[in-house]
């Protein structure tokens, strides 16, 4: 485990006594790492909620493995951390932004007893406005031996919209390792294949789902979570789409709103006392 940047934030007993378990399992994006999910968790677990984010195969402190993985691995290594943590709570979310939501729908696709799924930013095409001319090459180099020695890289923006965080977000990653500032072909290669698992199995979710994407991503446009929005077979689902905000959606603009839109969503599967409880943290 990258015990540096893999976190659990895990309440004690005493903290809930009389209430249910309540857990959410976060994923996070391509070439990213739990990072970038960490604030999101701590807003979950001061509402209650035991939290727990691992870092994809590959990813993390494992960069140099990202070239070596397949998409195959991620989804057992989801199925597996799914598996562990399911069994010690009443109620369980996942969650997951860019290849994580990807993720957390096709863990909705083989397991029927998730509460429900917060999907930000779902990749299931990487058409959004960044992507480079090359793009088009794509098909090519994908087929080919190429895929393991091209990658297409992170445009300037880092995936936010404002100026400010952006500038932020530069400085942390020069000094540390918690993601790429790239994008592998032989890695994008391994996220479409995941897509296409997930696109023909989409009736499968009944899940209750709520996806959050913006109109201006950068990396994959509204396509994706309108697939998701329409195909699947959830009677409880929400789409919701953002003005102000590029891919990060967790990091951007409307970060209070898309945190607050998930909790709003999460308290209608809490009972009465603890939907007040929640609301009042």
């Amino acid at each position: 485990m990258s015990e540096g940047i893999d976190f659990e934030l895990i309440h004690s007993e005493e903290e809930e006594k009389n209430s249910e378990r309540k857990g959410i399992l976060l994923f996070h994006g391509l070439t990213g790492s739990p990072f970038e999910m960490k604030k999101y968790g701590l807003f979950l677990h001061k509402r209650g909620f035991d939290v727990f984010c691992y870092s994809f195969p590959g990813h993390g402190e494992r960069l140099d493995e990202i070239q070596t993985v397949t998409f195959r691995d991620w989804c057992n290594f989801a199925q597996e951390k799914y598996q562990q943590l399911r069994k010690n709570y009443d109620k369980f979310f996942v969650s997951g932004l860019c290849l994580g939501a990807a993720m957390s729908l096709y863990l909705a696709e083989n397991n029927d007893d998730i509460t429900g799924i917060i999907a930000l930013s779902t990749t299931l095409f990487l058409d959004g406005a960044s992507m480079p001319w090359s793009k088009f090459l794509m098909p090519l180099g994908l087929n080919t031996i190429l895929r393991y020695y091209y990658t297409f890289p992170e445009d300037d923006c880092l995936g936010v919209m404002n100026e400010d965080t952006r500038k932020v977000l530069a400085k942390i990653m020069a000094k540390t390792e918690i993601g790429m500032d790239n994008y592998p072909l032989n890695c994008v290669n391994e996220l479409l294949k995941l897509s296409k698992t997930v696109r023909k199995n989409l009736k499968k979710i009944h899940t209750p789902i709520i996806l959050i994407h913006s109109k201006y991503d950068n990396l994959s446009s509204t396509k994706s979570a309108k697939i998701v929005f329409n195909k699947i077979s959830s009677e409880i689902k929400e789409y919701i789409e953002l003005e102000k905000s590029y891919h990060m959606v967790l990091y951007d603009n409307e970060k209070v709103f898309v945190m607050d839109k998930a909790i709003e969503f999460i308290n209608r599967f809490l009972n009465p006392a603890e939907e007040r409880l929640a609301e009042a943290v």
